[in-house]
């Protein structure tokens, strides 16, 4: 099936979109990736706004967002423009407006951008379940053309621009009832709004389709550009997660949603959503928009792009076989989660200092432990270590990955698989330089009882590939050789294509180990994170992937955490508590960064459930629709608490709400103790 969404899957090239002015700024076309974010600050706080809208200009943001709840906070626009531009800061200012089109009239006169969300905008949300008539659907758009006419027009005279800012969970009862909670529901409330724009022949318009959830967000955004190309639409997109959360999980989540959309060309400015400083999403965004730069303008190969058997907007995973990894119940294949194997900086002759890591990791870390081990073989004299350490790590892990790097040319021998011993996985990147080289590792690994896996070169022509897999055993694990790489994501596609088309569903191994040399001048590992997610977390997203592994940070503890994390960013294996967090705004009610730190210190050894944390009601309900509990501010100081989107408690005390939820996550059954 032909993508409908982006010039190429296997290769990255730039969508091509109109130029959208925002101020002095432009976006869009073949202008830089443009990097935004949005003040924390309440807007009446004048100073405060002013400051922090300061601050983020000179931290390298080009766009800046302000909430305006209401007219009055829409009014204090005006005077927060003055002081900025009395700076001599020019950055261009967003109004954030959700329910009132009065606030958005008024907001319009004084900043360069209005943002507005087509769920909340002139519609009333009551999640009641109600069947539309095309005669009654069509009486709501006409009463919405006549809502949203008035900004528009007001937009297109003083020559503002707009974004349809469409979230997941934040749509109209009229768009749930006919599409659902559903990508497809997110890209129609969008179009709803776009045609309505059109209709007043203004185009100066910025799309995005946000949610907590990458896969969800990922597929909203696919699917609106191939909508908007069925109507002849061409408008810049703003890529975002929202309600990423704080920390690692939250800049995982943001680069496997934003990295991935950049890698397949959609992206035209970006907002990393974090519940921290907000100068801290600064870099962070800049550092995938630099990515996008960089694999734009990249030499692309002369090849014809294969055609994949996947549906782009609805997440299916890829069918493989079951394989067995160990007695002790480890399989892969696409009936189970992803596998994780962790990377050991070590060599096998340091056998007592493994054996002891391995099991500190082990008793630290029971829900997410060392489920595989890879450890590199150097020399056929390190041999007898791997034989003590199979004997030593029995029962402490499932299986151990064998990366045979032996220069010997001499030496095929692989070690018996004698049984009361730790399985064997056996990968050798010699086994595929011919076709007598791999007849001879499979025969080695089948008579030895070791499980092969094959590494394939990306770089090798459609043939060379096809030659190789079908010489292998429908059940053997295949993975790539990705080191030189400049994108991997399109070579495991590939792989993918070449498995299914030879009818093998060979299960799929994803490696991590690139080592950022494309951006040196990053911190190494936050940048192998951001690294890994897109390419961990592109893949996922398509089903792609059986097997996982982090490796080369040097930390066998560091490789096992950050994959559980890029599978749990991806949704593809749940290991621990799972947040949604906005990023706050001036409609926040609470401390949100120190108030999601209290919840996570109280819930976070739960498992298998979300938990939002949201500071004002707009971020409510709606916005954390796949939740199990919610955590609301709901005034000054008080806080609701939700099951799933259904208020239970109201109005509690801030300093009694974290005991209350979990209280309530107990009342409910879904408490385990510390």
């Amino acid at each position: 099936m032909a993508s409908s969404y982006c010039a190429s899957r296997f290769q990255s090239i730039r969508r091509s979109s109109r130029v959208v002015r925002i101020g002095y700024v432009e976006t869009g076309g073949n202008h830089p990736v443009r990097v935004q974010s949005m003040t924390t600050t309440d807007t009446l706080d004048i100073e405060g706004t002013v400051r922090q809208t300061i601050e983020l200009a000179e931290a390298g943001c080009e766009i800046v967002r302000i909430t305006a709840p209401n007219v009055r906070a829409a009014k204090a626009l005006a005077e927060i423009s003055r002081q900025i531009r009395s700076a001599k800061i020019d950055v261009p200012l967003v109004a954030d407006i959700h329910f009132l089109p009065q606030a958005a009239m008024e907001a319009a006169k004084y900043v360069e951008k209005v943002r507005v969300n087509p769920g909340n905008y002139a519609d009333r949300k009551k999640f009641k379940i109600r069947e539309y008539s095309d005669s009654q659907y069509q009486n709501e758009l006409e009463r919405l053309h006549e809502s949203f006419s008035p900004l528009v027009l007001r937009c297109k005279e003083l020559g503002r621009s707009m974004r349809i800012g469409t979230n997941h969970g934040s749509l109209s009862d009229r768009i749930m009832n006919r599409f659902g909670d559903s990508p497809r529901g997110m890209a129609e409330s969008a179009l709803e709004f776009i045609r309505i724009a059109r209709s007043h022949n203004f185009h100066d318009l910025v799309l995005s389709m946000k949610s907590s959830n990458p896969k969800v967000m990922i597929e909203a955004y696919r699917l609106v550009v191939s909508l908007m190309k069925e109507e002849n639409m061409d408008y810049p997109l703003h890529l975002g997660v929202t309600e990423a959360g704080d920390g690692e999980d939250a800049r995982i989540k943001s680069a496997i949603g934003i990295g991935s959309l950049l890698l397949d060309g959609l992206g035209d400015t970006v907002r990393v959503s974090l519940t921290e400083d907000p100068v801290a999403e600064i870099p962070v965004a800049r550092d995938l928009a630099s990515r996008a730069e960089h694999w734009w303008v990249s030499p692309k190969k002369d090849r014809i792009d294969l055609m994949e058997e996947i549906d782009f907007f609805s997440f299916q995973r890829r069918e493989s076989l079951e394989i067995k990894l160990s007695a002790a119940g480890l399989s892969i294949g696409d009936n189970h989660p992803p596998a994780v194997l962790s990377h050991a900086s070590f060599t096998l002759s340091k056998t007592a200092e493994i054996i002891r890591t391995v099991a500190q990791v082990q008793v630290s870390s029971k829900d997410a432990p060392i489920e595989g081990l890879i450890l590199t073989l150097k020399h056929s004299r390190e041999l007898p270590n791997l034989a003590l350490l199979r004997s030593s790590l029995l029962g402490a892990v499932h299986t151990i990955l064998i990366d045979d790097q032996r220069e010997e040319s001499d030496d095929d021998s692989i070690p018996p698989n004698r049984s009361k011993l730790v399985p064997l996985l056996w990968y050798s990147p010699k086994a595929t330089c011919s076709g007598a080289d791999l007849a001879r590792f499979l025969t080695l690994c089948d008579e030895a009882g070791n499980q092969p896996v094959l590494s394939i070169d990306p770089s090798g022509s459609n043939e060379e590939i096809s030659t190789i897999l079908a010489n292998a055993s429908s059940k053997t694990i295949v993975t790539l050789d990705h080191k030189d790489c400049i994108q991997p994501v399109s070579g495991y596609r590939e792989l993918a294509v070449y498995i299914g088309q030879l009818g093998l569903n060979s299960p799929i191994w994803i490696r991590n180990y690139e080592d950022s040399r494309f951006f040196p001048e990053e911190n190494y590992f936050s940048a192998k994170l951001l690294d890994s997610a897109i390419l961990s977390g592109s893949l996922l997203c398509d089903g792609i992937g059986d097997m996982i592994s982090v490796e080369d940070t040097g930390d066998l503890n560091r490789n096992r955490a950050l994959a559980y994390n890029l599978l749990q960013g991806a949704r593809a294996r749940i290991s621990k508590t799972e947040f949604i967090a906005c990023p706050s705004c001036g409609r926040t009610l609470f401390d949100l960064q120190s108030t999601t730190q209290k919840v996570k210190e109280a819930t976070g050894h739960l498992k298998g459930i979300t938990i939002a944390v949201m500071g004002c009601i707009v971020n409510g309900p709606g916005e954390m629709a796949d939740a199990d509990f919610g955590y609301v501010g709901s005034g000054p100081g008080k806080i609701d608490l939700y099951v799933s989107k259904n208020r239970v408690k109201s109005a509690i005390p801030e300093r009694d709400a974290v005991d209350q939820l979990v209280q309530l996550i107990k009342s409910e059954n879904k408490w385990i103790a510390p």
